[in-house]
């Protein structure tokens, strides 16, 4: 059964159309990835699966609902999470307290003025485990702001988590990262989608990290859907060559 179907979408910001009839179905499991040219609409893309645009045209379903008119905040109500390109944290709190506010959220407990001692139990207890899953256990007393950006990233997916998505998108998680950060983050999305179960989708410019991860690549090229398959068509595909990886068709 499908996770996520996304039905002939389209955006326009006045004459300019961002994303042109794009359809997907992500199954239950899956990591797809999504890759294409700067400016190919990859994260306008991410903002219509997520609630943050209305489509100007189509159907997004996720989990068998409709859920094409679902504001932001009702989506992650159902179950989907996501991170951004530049890392959304605050980074005046610790890691812990970062991934207890996601946590609280989750609960339904973030207006409450005070929460009663199962309910902190609760909470402690997802913080804890979610911390170890994001290898940030020893390091969940330190403010997010003083971390390398790799951990800071690595908060981010934490909080994220917290939130006990059921759809995990994460947008462009290895940006701006060195080497060994890089092969940190990706063993992380590793960990999560094989270990873990989760269903992913992951946008990424870093080709090595995309073919390592992916069950399937979808190449988006001026805002409409190029190519979609398995890790070895999409490197065999003579079209994607020539658009994206700069390769003679």
């Amino acid at each position: 059964m499908s996770m996520l179907e996304v039905r002939n979408v389209s955006k326009h910001f006045g004459s300019l159309i961002a994303v042109r009839e794009v359809s997907l179905t992500v199954a239950k499991g899956e990591l797809r990835a999504i890759i294409g040219p700067n400016g190919a609409g990859k994260t306008t893309f991410f903002n219509l699966i997520t609630g943050f645009f209305p489509p100007t045209a189509g159907e997004i379903i996720f989990d068998g609902q409709n859920v094409t008119t679902v504001s932001a905040a009702d989506r992650v109500k159902r179950g989907m999470a996501r991170t951004f390109q530049v890392t959304e944290v605050f980074p005046e709190l610790s890691v812990r307290e970062n991934v207890r506010i996601a946590a609280e959220v989750a609960a339904g407990y973030a207006l409450r003025p005070w929460l009663g001692g199962a309910e902190v139990r609760d909470i402690a207890s997802v913080v804890e485990e979610t911390v170890a899953v994001t290898g940030l256990a020893g390091k969940a007393n330190r403010l997010v702001g003083e971390l390398a950006h790799g951990d800071q990233r690595a908060a981010e997916i934490a909080m994220a988590l917290a939130l006990r998505p059921r759809l995990l998108l994460l947008d462009e998680p290895t940006a701006g990262m060195g080497e060994q950060e890089t092969f940190e983050i990706a063993g992380l999305i590793r960990k999560l989608h094989r270990d873990k179960s989760y269903t992913i989708i992951l946008v990424e410019h870093d080709m090595r990290v995309v073919f390592h991860l992916a069950d399937r690549i979808s190449v988006l090229d001026q805002g409409a859907l190029l190519a979609d398959g398995t890790p070895e068509q999409i490197a065999a595909n003579p079209a994607v060559q020539a658009a994206y990886l700069g390769k003679a068709a």
